[in-house]
């Protein structure tokens, strides 16, 4: 008979046209584009894993080395992160008790306050000190009062960059007394200090008269996942590739048939 429509090929199946060039050339393009991206990413991880390590190994060698004397108005303009932060530092001078700061913080021992106490130094400038952790029931001076020394001191720890603007969701508030960063600056306006370092000094664990406040609670430590974001990275790359000669290899097996 005639007019029936021909019978499908074997097992019900039809043969899938061949893509147009450009439909082919534009995913080329774009699968490029990806696995460019992708490497480019990987190796950036990688480079930051290295400056990472760099880091941790500078800070390292500084928190344990001798102490140098802090940094005096001459150098304070070439104060950074990068040669600076986290150096040893020792000064001397006598503290401005009656000036200092409460700056809510978390520490290993809890909830509490950073001590910030100006310390007029023997070479003629201010330093913030931050003597350390008080809980809120030794917020009030006088409740710590063996731990003010009214003479002239020496105080050893780390350089600290100043903290500008506040903490987390939460912008100083000077006039109220509300500080919930160490801003430098803003402190000693409003203290009044005068010709004040730009950096802050975290003092060491030295134990204070009376047990307060408690040094030695810096944290010194830096997050270091280069190395997993990167073989992240690198494994997308591989799975984009594998798509990539999934359908080519797809494509040339549709063009033969």
């Amino acid at each position: 008979m005639t007019g029936l429509p021909s019978a499908p090929p074997a097992g019900g199946s039809s043969v899938k046209r061949a893509r147009p060039a450009w439909a082919l050339a534009l995913f080329g393009l774009l699968a490029l584009a990806g696995i460019a991206g992708l490497t480019a990413l990987g190796i950036w991880q990688l480079e930051r894993r290295v400056w990472k390590l760099d880091l941790i190994e500078r800070v390292d060698a500084r928190i344990h080395a001798s102490p140098v004397p802090a940094p005096g108005p001459e150098a304070w303009a070439s104060v950074t992160a990068a040669s600076d932060e986290y150096r040893r530092v020792a000064v001397t001078g006598r503290f401005l008790n009656d000036r200092e700061t409460l700056v809510q913080a978390v520490s290993d021992l809890g909830g509490g306050f950073w001590v910030m106490t100006p310390l007029v130094t023997d070479r003629g400038f201010t330093v913030l000190v931050n003597r350390g952790f008080v809980p809120p029931d030794k917020r009030d001076p006088a409740t710590r009062a063996d731990g003010q020394p009214q003479g002239e001191v020496t105080v050893a720890g780390l350089l600290r960059l100043t903290e500008p603007k506040g903490g987390f969701l939460r912008s100083n508030d000077p006039a109220a007394g509300r500080w919930y960063s160490r801003d430098v600056a803003a402190i000693a306006a409003a203290t009044g200090l005068e010709q004040a370092a730009p950096y802050f000094i975290d003092a060491d664990n030295t134990r204070n008269p009376g047990g307060w406040p408690v040094g030695g609670l810096t944290v010194v430590s830096f997050p270091n996942s280069h190395l997993g974001y990167a073989l992240t990275w690198f494994a997308l790359d591989l799975m984009l590739i594998g798509a990539v000669l999934f359908v080519l290899r797809s494509e040339m097996r549709r063009r033969r048939a």
